[in-house]
């Protein structure tokens, strides 16, 4: 209910609502295992799942702008040092702070081994050149998660080839691109991020050297069902609306639900939403059960998003 009476779109369709996300950020940083020792809720996927739902019936660029935060946190959860997880996890629960996980590149977004970004050690550091994009939170972030090529060979299997950073965003040589219009979520704060030597010390480095890849594939694992949980709310949303409308708007004498063209449609939005919800919850109680969750994540990303799609795109018939 906070959600659904706390969120108005038309207020929040092309700024990011930093109040509303901070004030509840106590709620929704959902971070799970060793989050719990900083001061997070130590909720399980499905757990994060409800709640995202819950935000995506609400707000998807709201829930998108949280997402980044999860997906900024989850590598440091996954690889991070015990000095890193207290120094940047424990941020976005006790100021609290806007995270990104800065990935996508002009070139590269959901093929991770064709990044183009590089970082060469030099010394105790390492200097990072490249420029990313799409990046969610990129205006206000106050940290980055940074996958960078480490490894010039370009023959170098992606599990050996990149390395997985945090880089703070005052860093020197970072630099943020203008605000992108995006054709829906509005609200969430999307640019490109370009690095140009920027230094950061070993000691910001998640997991070992040449690692970035695998933990940014477990990161898509723990992750992707929260973005199918924004979806499937998003749905929901659509199709209460459509059917609140087709109980309303009468021709011929009687309301359009009535009418087997409108009603036939309605039908297949609730069973395709359904059956979206019953995928994010079993691709999240499979990572919760310690299983590969891969499989299962990205049949219930991909579904929930078509059905999100499709039921939207009806809702406005």
């Amino acid at each position: 209910m906070l959600v659904r009476n706390t969120l108005k779109i038309a207020q929040n369709d092309k700024k990011l609502c930093l109040e509303f996300i901070k004030r509840n950020l106590s709620i929704t940083s959902k971070l799970q295992g060793d989050g719990f020792s900083l001061g997070g809720l130590d909720l399980d996927l499905l757990s994060n799942v409800l709640i995202s739902e819950a935000i995506g019936y609400g707000c998807t660029g709201i829930g998108t702008a949280i997402l980044g935060n999860d997906l900024a946190a989850t590598p440091i959860i996954l690889g991070g040092s015990e000095e890193i997880k207290k120094k940047y996890l424990g941020q976005l629960i006790d100021e609290p702070v806007m995270a990104s996980y800065c990935v996508t590149e002009p070139g590269a977004g959901s093929d991770v081994s064709g990044l183009k970004t590089k970082a060469v050690k030099k010394g105790d550091d390492w200097v990072i050149n490249g420029s990313k994009m799409w990046i969610t939170n990129g205006g206000v972030a106050s940290w980055f998660f940074i996958l960078a090529r480490t490894d010039p060979d370009p023959k170098a299997p992606s599990g050996k080839a990149f390395t997985a950073f945090v880089v703070d965003g005052d860093a020197k040589g970072l630099s943020r691109g203008k605000k992108e219009i995006n054709l829906g979520q509005r609200c969430s704060d999307t640019r490109a991020i370009t690095f140009e030597d920027v230094v950061v010390p070993s000691s910001n480095v998640i997991g070992i050297p040449g690692e970035g890849f695998k933990i940014a594939m477990k990161t898509f694992d723990k992750t992707r069902p929260i973005v199918a949980a924004l979806a499937v709310g998003l749905a929901s949303r659509a199709l209460d609306e459509a059917a609140k409308y087709s109980l309303e708007r009468k021709t011929f004498g009687m309301p359009i639900a009535n009418h087997q063209g409108v009603s036939f449609m309605l039908a297949d939005m609730a069973m395709a939403l359904e059956l979206s919800r019953l995928m994010t919850y079993k691709s999240a109680q499979e990572v919760d059960l310690g299983r590969p969750g891969a499989y299962w994540a990205s049949i219930a990303k991909c579904f929930a998003a078509d059905t999100a799609n499709q039921t939207a795109s009806n809702a406005v018939q």
